[in-house]
């Protein structure tokens, strides 16, 4: 597939880098959210949104880590906007005092990047009871998104510029909605498989990022909702899978993209022009593809979204 370069619609390829797909673009007066951007692909976007302008605001577990990388990036970029800030996703308590103190800030908020994410961990429930990837890669950014939207929208008003929704939803459309595991269950160790949870986790970014585009066209308002798949990269994602990983060590460099490509499509629907009120799509190598029939399940998406309000707002 990549390892042959082959260009898309867009021009671009699964070997092109993040820097490559937003060449020639100027972010300046935006200001971006991204989640997860202390490790990966997330460091990746927020140093290549800096370098085109954008204020960058790193939402990250670890404030220490996020600080190395801030101070990486203004090393390499000394004109870069970039802050840090502490949020745990799979803590709604500390995805409400993030949005708090985000809000009480007075930034705007033209772009969020909800890109961290966990995969395949053992069975563990999060502070709030829910099995813990579902918590972190989709209830966390769910809620994230729920609760800044107002001043996505409110950005999009004053600076009369397009706000976009970008969720990572790495392989998400490759994993089947089997009926006898439902979303509800996410409490629950029986047959658990974690490889399975974090599939049926990235699943349901698509489908937020489906039904929230939706909302939002209906509503009228200038913000798109995608959502993409980064392609297979050699990050520490899979380290609770010894085999796994250390198969992936020896033969990654030859088969799988380096964090520079690994970026590229998140930072090509946030900034590149071609994606200007492209909405409701799923993303790969820079280009927009189909994916399987359950990512695209309206009515799961409104089943799944009407499930997250209901664990978000339990009152």
């Amino acid at each position: 597939m990549w390892i042959f370069g082959w260009k898309g619609p867009s021009g671009f390829s699964a070997t092109s880098t993040a820097e490559q797909v937003t060449q020639g673009v100027d972010g300046t007066g935006l200001t971006a959210i991204v989640t997860g951007a202390s490790s990966g692909i997330g460091v990746e976007t927020a140093r290549v949104l800096a370098l085109r302008g954008v204020h960058v605001v790193m939402a990250v577990r670890n404030v220490d880590a996020g600080g190395n990388v801030k101070e990486a990036i203004l090393k390499q970029i000394p004109s870069a906007k970039i802050d840090v800030m502490q949020l745990d996703l799979s803590s709604m308590a500390s995805v409400r005092k993030f949005a708090s103190e985000y809000i009480s800030s007075g930034l705007q908020l033209n772009l969020l990047i909800n890109n961290a994410g966990i995969m395949a961990t053992p069975f563990m429930l999060s502070q709030d009871k829910i099995e813990l990837q579902f918590a972190t890669n989709h209830v966390g950014h769910f809620l994230l998104t729920d609760l800044l939207l107002e001043t996505m929208k409110k950005t999009a008003r004053e600076s009369n510029r397009e706000g976009r929704i970008v969720n990572v939803a790495s392989g998400g459309h490759l994993f089947a909605y089997r009926e006898g595991i439902r979303f509800e269950k996410i409490n629950d160790e029986s047959g658990y498989n974690s490889l399975y949870a974090y599939g049926q986790s990235k699943l349901a970014n698509i489908l937020h990022a489906t039904e929230l585009a939706r909302r939002l066209k209906e509503d009228g308002v200038n913000i798109t909702a995608n959502s993409l798949h980064p392609g297979g990269i050699g990050t520490n994602l899979l380290r609770h899978h010894s085999f796994i990983d250390g198969f992936i060590s020896l033969v990654g460099k030859y088969v799988l993209k380096n964090i520079e490509q690994g970026a590229a499509t998140t930072c090509y629907v946030a900034l590149n022009p071609q994606v200007k009120g492209v909405t409701a799509q799923y993303f790969s190598d820079s280009n927009i593809i189909e994916p399987g029939s359950h990512a695209k399940d309206a009515d799961l998406a409104k089943r799944l979204w009407d499930f997250s309000v209901r664990l978000t707002n339990p009152n």
